[in-house]
């Protein structure tokens, strides 16, 4: 765990694939890998998910995770699959003690200070802020005000023109979804755009302060 660790602190951001488009989910993944992401995570929605964890698992310089995990079995289908870090959008302790049992990374979701802590003191690593939060960078100062120990990591509502705001907030990391991975670029198979996107996306970051 710990050298997962250490990779999502260091690059402080994510790419996060959602979408329906089974045959455009590893050319989506690869052009923003291309684009300089070393964190990636396949949400357990997207088709063919799994074996897409499996492939990109396989290759040196990646830290690779499943999104939308829900329950244990789907963690263990992501660790089996070779997920190093598991992510949700609501918490559930079950799946925080089986990452923590095997040696994974847990992500749950939540979206008050209430719901943080509690998600804190079931054993996860990170929290990821889920929904966007209305006040934005200004509602992960204002929580980090009192809870300055939670490492949050927002994703819903993050772009390359306030990531760099975000992490000045204190985020400890930002997850890019749709901005990155734009449907109607999926469809039409345009991942130069996605490679693009990503370049400039990995630079705001590597940019804040």
């Amino acid at each position: 765990m710990r050298d997962v660790l250490a990779a999502i602190e260091r690059e402080r951001c994510s790419a996060i694939l959602r979408t329906p488009y089974a045959e455009a989910a590893g050319p989506a993944m690869r052009a923003a890998v291309e684009g300089g992401f070393r964190v990636v995570e396949f949400t357990l929605s997207t088709p063919g998910a799994l074996e897409r964890i499996h492939e990109f698992a396989a290759e040196d310089g990646l830290v690779v995770g499943a999104g939308t995990v829900l329950d244990v079995e789907g963690a263990r289908a992501a660790r089996e699959a070779g997920a190093r870090f598991l992510v949700a959008p609501n918490t559930d302790p079950a799946v925080i003690g089986y990452a923590q049992e095997h040696g994974l990374v847990s992500i749950p979701g939540a979206a008050t200070p209430t719901e943080m802590l509690a998600a804190h003191r079931a054993g996860s690593t990170f929290v990821k802020v889920f929904p966007a939060p209305a006040g934005g960078p200004d509602f992960v100062r204002a929580v980090l005000g009192p809870l300055p120990f939670l490492k949050l990591f927002p994703t819903s509502g993050v772009t390359r023109e306030n990531a760099a705001a975000f992490l000045a907030a204190g985020a400890a990391g930002v997850g890019f979804v749709n901005c990155l991975f734009e449907p109607d670029d999926l469809a039409a198979g345009r991942f130069d755009a996605v490679c693009e996107r990503a370049r400039a996306m990995v630079a705001a970051v590597r940019g804040a302060s």
